[in-house]
């Protein structure tokens, strides 16, 4: 087998946070393989949170509920997405340890590093909000404590089975009612400023579920690939048929025209006064763009040369 290759780490702007205001952060994620997009403001970043499709007990009804999410993509995706952000904004708004409105960024990612099929919705959210008057920024009243996970799990599982229930009353009747009566997960994470959690969802954003660089072997008939184990983060292989490696690579593929990446709250291009409005109570100014080295340009694998682009090819109609 061959040894398994290393492949360097994407660059990204650093995070620009200033002293008055600690909360805020100003993070640019440039195009092509940056990542992310050029010039795009995440603001006040201070917890990660991940609204998992999964259960803490059981192994059946998940697997149910998953397949079901797979058949109906486009309709389950945008479930997934409203009602993960909704159950963050109505805990946020009234736990009494916040009691604030939330700003969050939510990404949509489906597959697990053995590409195996997993819906799951990554929310980027500040440690903080605005006060339901909106005069002040309410930040947590403990440091290491942001929403309570068994609550925040319970909302989201509710709030979706009343969506579904209303909205999909066909889908509604596959599910197993033994889905709804266990244990859903929430997982809460303080991420500091906010740029690793960016830094880890930007790969999602250009990149599909894969990259070449992981096949470390291919016979024609099977393709042996690398992946990391969530369990004890060790480097392990796969070895799959074609068929078996297309079939877990192509579920990933996303509806036409979905958009698995979203922002809610304060920081939705709908709420650019709220937003003004926690910049001036923070007095955030946004400090100046740092200039990142351009890009190399690709070599040749065979002479190792520069690489020039002569012209692109039409696609065919």
């Amino acid at each position: 087998m061959k040894p398994v290759r290393k492949v360097a780490a994407r660059k990204s702007a650093p995070a620009e946070v200033e002293d008055s205001a600690p909360a805020l952060a100003k993070l640019g994620f440039f195009r092509g393989q940056y990542a992310w997009e050029a010039n795009r403001e995440v603001l006040c970043l201070g917890a990660s949170v991940r609204l998992l499709v999964d259960h803490s007990g059981g192994a059946v009804a998940p697997e149910q509920l998953r397949a079901l999410i797979r058949s109906h993509q486009k309709i389950f995706y945008s479930l997934l997405l409203r009602h993960s952000a909704a159950a963050l904004q109505e805990v946020g708004r009234e736990h009494k340890d916040l009691g604030a409105q939330l700003g969050l960024l939510a990404v949509l990612q489906t597959w697990t590093r053995d590409l195996r099929f997993h819906p799951h919705v990554h929310c980027v959210v500040p440690a903080g909000g605005l006060s339901t008057d909106g005069l002040r920024w309410v930040r947590p009243k403990r440091d290491h404590y942001f929403l309570p996970q068994p609550v925040l799990a319970r909302r989201f599982r509710n709030r979706l089975k009343e969506a579904l229930a209303r909205e999909h009353p066909e889908l509604f009747s596959h599910i197993p009612k033994n889905v709804w009566s266990k244990d859903w997960v929430a997982d809460v994470q303080p991420v500091g400023s906010g740029e690793p959690a960016l830094k880890y969802l930007a790969a999602y954003v250009y990149r599909t579920a894969f990259s070449a660089e992981r096949i470390i072997a291919d016979d024609g008939h099977h393709i042996t690939f690398t992946y990391r184990d969530s369990q004890d983060r060790s480097i392990r292989a796969l070895r799959l048929t074609a068929e078996q490696f297309l079939h877990r690579f192509l579920q990933h593929v996303l509806p036409k025209g979905f958009q698995r990446v979203r922002s809610y709250g304060w920081l939705s291009a709908a709420a650019k006064d709220r937003f003004e409005r926690i910049r001036a109570l923070l007095d955030w100014k946004q400090p100046p763009p740092k200039q990142l080295d351009p890009l190399p340009l690709p070599k040749c694998p065979s002479c190792q040369k520069p690489m020039a682009l002569l012209g692109r090819l039409p696609r065919p109609p």
